[in-house]
Formats: C-alpha cells, sequence, structure tokens
C-alpha cells in the first residue's frame, strides 16, 4: 500500500477514539480534595525602602580603578 494512504487511513481511525483519562492527580470537581490554607502576603513583602543619600567623592573612586601608567 502507499504511505499516504495508510496515513490517511491511520488518521481516520485515530479520530474515532476519545480523548485518554488524565489520572495525574486529584479532581477538581470533588468537593473533598483537600486545599492547602492560604496566607496572606502583602504586595511589598521584602521590598527595601531606599532613602536618598549624598554625592560622594567621585575623584578618589576614579583614582583607584583607573589604569596605572605602565600597565598597557
Amino acid at each position: 500500500m502507499k504511505p499516504a494512504l495508510l496515513t490517511a487511513a491511520a488518521v481516520i481511525l485515530s479520530a474515532c477514539s476519545g480523548p485518554p483519562a488524565i489520572e495525574a492527580g486529584l479532581s477538581p470537581s470533588d468537593a473533598g480534595s483537600w486545599v492547602p490554607a492560604q496566607r496572606y502576603v502583602p504586595v511589598t513583602a521584602g521590598t527595601v525602602d531606599y532613602q536618598p543619600v549624598d554625592p560622594k567623592p567621585w575623584i578618589e573612586r576614579n583614582e583607584r580603578v583607573a589604569p596605572t601608567q605602565g600597565s598597557e
């Protein structure tokens, strides 16, 4: 038989079957199923309040990280 005919027959026959039952966990429609308790967590939990600071002198900091004269 031709491969196209076999493929078409497989597609037609597979359309006749229903979807498989998913048995991975509890049914969501079961009213007696256990649900973990939810706790309130504020939206801003764990955030840090940043306060403005005065600028630091940048000349000394820049000279510390700048390349020296003989390091090229």
